[in-house]
């Protein structure tokens, strides 16, 4: 076992998990753990319970869910997946889809929702209309090589002026 690879999770996550869910066409608890911790470490007992309530192993529920999403033919069928079959919120669906498809998704996330000019829509019956046309196409116009990298630029933005703020 390799426990460095733990250190910096968000590679670990973008490599080896990624990479394990494309051959597999699931994830393991572990590894979709990895990413709850990843995007709140605070909701890491609320997603289990959560998603128990399907399913009393957490491994078969783990495999399902993921399974699902793997198998889904569309990256809204995919979002849709999290949101309405398993009642997730959008930021923590997002990040979960962020490390799986990181070409078609970034993470609908407080901070770079601000920077964006965003109004809050997450649990709107129209959530995911506009994840897709209000939200992804203003992260796209932001600098940066990927998807990834913007939603990092706009986060970093976000976490200097709040430094800036805090400091004066």
């Amino acid at each position: 076992m390799d426990y460095l690879s733990y250190y910096n999770l968000e590679d670990y996550l973008l490599k080896e998990v990624r990479s394990n869910f494309q051959k597999k066409g699931y994830l393991t608890p572990e590894e979709f753990f990895c990413i709850v911790i990843w995007k709140a470490n605070r909701a890491k007992s609320k997603i289990k319970n959560k998603i128990l309530k399907k399913e009393s192993n957490l491994n078969k529920c783990v495999k399902k869910l993921t399974g699902q999403i793997f198998k889904a033919t569309n990256s809204r069928q995919k979002l849709q997946i999290l949101l309405e079959d398993w009642k997730f919120n959008l930021p923590m669906a997002t990040a979960i889809l962020t490390i799986l498809y990181p070409e078609y998704f970034t993470i609908y996330d407080a901070r770079v929702r601000n920077q964006l000019g965003v109004n809050d829509f997450s649990g709107r019956t129209s959530q995911i209309e506009k994840y897709f046309s209000e939200f992804l196409p203003r992260v796209e116009k932001t600098r940066g090589r990927n998807l990834r990298e913007k939603d990092k630029y706009l986060w970093g933005k976000s976490f200097y002026e709040d430094l800036i703020k805090f400091l004066k």
